[in-house]
């Protein structure tokens, strides 16, 4: 938990010399009344917020430096109780450039200090929250301001924490409880030094140092107790101890330590939450301690489950369904392991808990079956070393940062001493950017073009290479029916005719029931003459002309929806003659029936898709429809898959509509001149 000190202290603004004129002008008069209205707690946020604004116009009105600094702070102050926190973040901007053009230390302290304080509750902008806090604590250590340099310590040591940079929050940690011994001992002093030592055991932890986080976390447990309000701290220490002996293998004593905390009565009206994970924990721990009694644990999972989805804590949530899957993998109960450790993998992912979801990958790695497994077994060591070089990266970034602040101060002087040479050379710079800019976008112009054409070609060329490999497999086909053709003529129809020649023969012989008989097969075998004569016709006969192209789609068409699961329904005309459509015409639409399918699959969430291609009016009408999600065409910018099937169907003078709504799918209708 980062603070910030009730955010901003007030000014310590020195001796400094008003003009008589400019304390009795009506605009400072105003800024007073104002801020005394801000000030006033009786009145809504809403209306001190107002009153805030106001003196800030008129401070901006007066045009003294100092002034706008005192009116900027309360007015940003406020900003953070109404959560306008984009406000905050230009007052404050504001407030730093001002301060630093009248030197005014303090004023560049605290300002860097809330600029840190706003990048570091977005909990992404780590680094620049570190860069401000820098900044902050050097002027802080100027001045001499021990209490505000602690804060930024707790501030710092945290975000090298997160960011798992273990040494440098130790060191942070350490440096903070050095300065804290020098302020005078009240409670929010104490609870600064269990949280610092909170923060040392648990980092101990991490590194495997057991002996000293026991000892780190002892130490916060004695300040806990010496605080008025520090019974819930308390219980969070005794946790954190649990937690250590239970990494150690103490499975007894974090067992003890768990329910001495489950019996305070009152911790569930208190913090449910925190409950709830005790709960898991206690479960959990008499599971490794061998317990037997697998109902009653399986209730306190449950409970601690559903505590925790009731109050949406993600957190505790996430640590009850890896706990939850480590119980039943042991009893062997796969199915519901299984459950559990893929509800864990997800929401590691959706908070971002790197360490929780690395477990889960090890457990689905074995859960899984054959090649699923693997799956995830490459993933977390794909991950394991892409966290293990974002540590070292982020070590030197905070390296780097504290270097580049130094650096900085040091520019920004001499910069002040040339700005107009910079001004000039910026003038001239920009002329010649601009130029420069011309000449390059006309390059990439004509690269684009060039670019197009060479696309163009190599559409072409795979086209016919497509055309090439097809006729390859049609005239093997036709060739293998000539021979079965050949076979049936020369072979079979040579024997049976050579059958009928002598039934005819024999048909001379007398006996009228021996020549009804011999009469009988020899009709029976001029049957099968034609039939086979039939047969090799149409065995000797190509297939209808211009089927080619759709059978490329037909196989385009499968291949994609089998790799991307999708049910497909593909429909089309046999008026269109394709030997006669450019290949230009028919690579495009290959193209963007390639594109849409890769759009469905990627955003589209789709199960099902319709695709036909009718000829209407000499125009070739592709619709290609989908059961997806949908978007909304007025609002959704377009992303490159369809801006590229629209440019492809403005290559061909053609038109497109795409239709979607939000839940209902979408529908793609191209239109294309029909021109043989």
């Amino acid at each position: 938990m980062f603070r910030l000190n009730l955010l901003i202290v007030l000014f310590l603004f020195g001796a400094k010399a008003y003009s008589q004129k400019i304390l009795e002008s009506p605009e400072y008069d105003s800024i007073l009344k104002f801020q005394s209205l801000s000030k006033n707690n009786e009145l809504s946020l809403s209306d001190q917020f107002a009153y805030a604004k106001k003196a800030v116009d008129y401070a901006n009105a007066l045009k003294v430096d100092s002034v706008i600094i005192k009116a900027n702070h309360n007015y940003s102050l406020l900003s953070i109780y109404i959560g306008n926190f984009d406000e905050f973040k230009r007052i404050n901007f504001k407030t730093l450039k001002l301060s630093k053009s009248i030197n005014d230390s303090l004023a560049m302290a605290i300002a860097n200090h809330n600029l840190g304080w706003y990048h570091h509750q977005n909990r992404i902008q780590n680094d620049s929250a570190y860069f401000y806090y820098t900044k902050a604590y050097k002027i802080s250590e100027q001045l001499e301001l021990t209490s505000r340099q602690v804060e930024i310590l707790i501030n710092i040591s945290e975000i090298q924490d997160l960011e798992k940079d273990y040494i440098g929050s130790e060191e942070s940690a350490i440096e903070a409880i050095k300065l804290a011994k020098h302020l005078p001992e009240d409670e929010y002093l104490m609870e600064s030094l269990w949280l610092l030592y909170t923060r040392l055991g648990t980092g101990a932890t991490t590194m495997k140092i057991f002996e000293k986080a026991l000892e780190y976390h002892e130490t916060a447990y004695g300040i806990a107790k010496k605080m008025k309000e520090g019974f819930i701290l308390q219980l969070s220490s005794e946790n954190n101890l649990a937690h250590v002996h239970k990494e150690m293998g103490n499975y007894k004593k974090a067992l003890s330590l768990y329910e001495g905390i489950l019996n305070y009565k009152e911790l569930f009206d208190l913090e449910p939450d925190f409950y709830a994970l005790v709960l898991d924990n206690v479960a959990y721990a008499r599971y490794l301690n061998g317990s037997k009694d697998f109902e009653q644990m399986e209730q306190m999972f449950e409970r601690a489950y559903h505590i925790s989805d009731s109050l949406n804590d993600q957190v505790t949530k996430l640590y009850v369904t890896i706990d939850l899957s480590e119980f039943y993998k042991g009893r062997g109960l796969e199915d519901q392991a299984l459950k559990y450790a893929e509800e864990s993998y997800h929401l590691a992912t959706d908070i971002s808990s790197n360490d929780i979801l690395l477990e889960s990958m090890v457990l689905l790695s074995e859960l899984k079956p054959g090649d699923e497994g693997k799956v995830y077994l490459k993933e977390h060591i794909k991950l394991s070393d892409s966290l293990l070089a974002h540590e070292r990266s982020i070590r030197n970034k905070f390296a780097r940062i504290e270097f580049e602040t130094d650096q900085i101060e040091l520019e920004n002087k001499r910069i002040a001493t040339e700005k107009l040479w910079w001004t000039i050379s910026s003038i001239v710079l920009l002329v010649a950017s601009a130029l420069v800019y011309i000449i390059i976008t006309q390059r990439n112009k004509n690269k684009a073009l060039k670019f197009k054409q060479d696309q163009q070609l190599a559409n072409e060329e795979i086209y016919n290479l497509m055309l090439s490999q097809q006729d390859k497999v049609d005239g093997a086909r036709a060739e293998e029916k000539r021979r079965i053709s050949q076979e049936l003529h020369d072979g079979v129809l040579g024997r049976l005719f050579g059958a009928r020649l002598s039934l005819d023969s024999y048909n001379l012989n007398d006996g009228k029931e021996a020549a009804q008989v011999r009469s009988k097969y020899i009709s029976e075998l001029k049957i099968i003459e034609e039939d086979i004569r039939k047969i090799s016709h149409d065995l000797n006969t190509d297939f209808v002309a211009g089927s080619k192209f759709m059978d490329i789609l037909k196989v385009l068409i499968k291949e994609q929806c089998k790799a991307y699961q999708l049910m497909y329904d593909f429909d089309y005309t046999h008026d269109i003659d394709w030997d006669l459509v450019s290949n230009k015409v028919k690579i495009n639409i290959y193209r963007m029936l390639q594109e849409s399918l890769q759009n469905i699959y990627k955003h589209a969430n789709a199960k099902t898709v319709k695709i036909s291609i009718e000829l209407k009016k000499s125009v070739i009408c592709l619709l290609i429809n989908d059961d997806g999600t949908g978007f909304d065409p007025n609002k959704s910018k377009k992303g490159i898959g369809l801006k590229n099937i629209k440019s492809r169907v403005d290559e061909l003078n053609g038109t497109v509509v795409f239709q979607s709504k939000i839940n209902q799918g979408t529908t793609i209708k191209v239109k294309i001149p029909y021109t043989p």
